[in-house]
């Protein structure tokens, strides 16, 4: 989309932002792909070729600057990219200005300059190197890797709840199961369900079954918190550290012997919150009716576990009961493009797709991916007439409940 000259000035006006950056034409040609692949990597942007840092007019010197353009575009940046580019004449007396723009790109883009790649982000009005977890989040949000495959250093098999494998495989899902001495073949039917990979245990593989996944993954919990009053207060009336595997164990009957990460949450809110007492229509009896319904906390937690960012490793989920509210506050950025209204259509989008596959089988989620829309918005609807909040801010998205 080309922009008018009049929105030209406005942007220069405004001065260089997260998507906007001015330059001298005379600038080399790595210089000009480190801002565009910065761009590129963030949410796109576009480079003013003869416009000062502050926002004066120089105009172009370079000839063939479209030339120029294209080939450092090409040359320098890795993969390659082609971006927009607009010339416009005369913005002051005798001093022309050249726009190079770029969308946000479907890979990670780098910039190859001296026989090596360098990657680059926007951070405000900067172009900067990424820190490995930035980098990390990048590569996952372009879906050139996934988190939760990723081995974990120094855990083996052994770090494994065989109990828990053995009940989601022969029980949950109903297959055939190795010996318990067959460490061949367990590591066979691991690997093919991508609980394993070839240099170790998954992340996902011990998040759901592993004997101690806070041993190897400090954010693997849930921060459970009740305060009396409608804000934050060091007198809590409970503090909780949940821990454990995301799996229950059942026994032949679907009971749960012993709870997973989800129990320990519903168990936590239910002594936290209060059972109100009413009388039905009629007065023939009286009908106890929690503070919020169960079905609506579940899902909650349940899409917490499954969509957090995992690459965030100082940070638990927190789950933290007000006087008026409840409220489920998940590390990461909403995931592949999903926003809050966007979810309270039944939009689907997961990043760790193995995590959501095993939850789903133990029957935590519905298929449909509606489960915000069904088991939130209308059970809190039906329960006291209130909607919920979907709220994403910065690295944080919560689900707010109203009491």
């Amino acid at each position: 989309m080309t922009i008018t000259r009049t929105e030209l000035l406005e942007i220069i006006r405004n001065g260089e932002n997260s998507g906007i950056e001015f330059k001298r034409d005379v600038i080399e040609n790595h210089d000009l792909a480190k801002e565009l692949v910065a761009f590129a990597n963030f949410a796109g942007g576009m480079v003013l070729l003869g416009v000062e840092d502050d926002g004066s007019i120089s105009g172009i010197t370079r000839d063939k600057l479209e030339e120029w353009v294209m080939t450092a575009c090409r040359d320098k940046i890795r993969p390659a990219i082609i971006p927009f580019y607009e010339l416009f004449k005369e913005v002051e007396l005798g001093k022309d200005i050249a726009v190079v723009r770029v969308s946000r790109g479907f890979d990670v883009h780098t910039v190859w300059h001296k026989n090596k790649n360098a990657y680059y982000i926007r951070v405000g009005t900067q172009s900067r190197e990424p820190t490995p977890e930035e980098l990390g989040r990048l590569f996952q949000q372009r879906g050139s890797f996934r988190v939760e495959l990723r081995p974990v250093s120094g855990a083996t098999m052994t770090d494994l709840d065989q109990r828990r494998l053995k009940n989601y495989f022969a029980h949950v899902r109903q297959q055939d199961v190795p010996a318990d001495d067959d460490e061949t073949s367990w590591q066979k039917l691991l690997f093919n369900t991508e609980i394993m990979v070839e240099d170790g245990i998954t992340v996902s593989g011990i998040l759901l079954f592993g004997r101690n996944p806070n041993r190897f993954l400090p954010q693997a919990g849930v921060d459970a918190t009740a305060f009396a009053g409608s804000a934050k207060d060091y007198a809590a009336r409970e503090r909780s550290t949940l821990r454990g595997p995301m799996t229950p164990l059942l026994n032949e009957g679907d009971e749960i012997v012993e709870s997973g990460l989800v129990e320990q949450a519903l168990a936590f809110v239910q002594r936290n919150t209060v059972i109100a007492g009413q009388i039905e229509e009629g007065g023939a009896r009286r009908e106890e009716k929690p503070s919020y319904p169960p079905e609506a906390i579940r899902e909650a937690i349940v899409n917490a576990l499954i969509h957090r960012d995992y690459l965030l490793s100082a940070t638990d989920i927190e789950l933290t009961i007000y006087d008026d509210r409840l409220e489920v506050i998940s590390p990461g950025r909403l995931p592949n493009g999903i926003t809050p209204e966007r979810m309270l259509t039944g939009c689907r989008a997961a990043r760790n797709q193995l995590i959501k596959d095993v939850m789903r089988d133990y029957r935590y989620l519905e298929h449909s991916g509606m489960g915000i829309p069904r088991k939130i918005v209308k059970a809190m609807w039906n329960h006291n007439g209130t909607k919920p909040e979907l709220i994403e801010d910065g690295e944080r998205f919560t689900i707010r409940l109203l009491r």
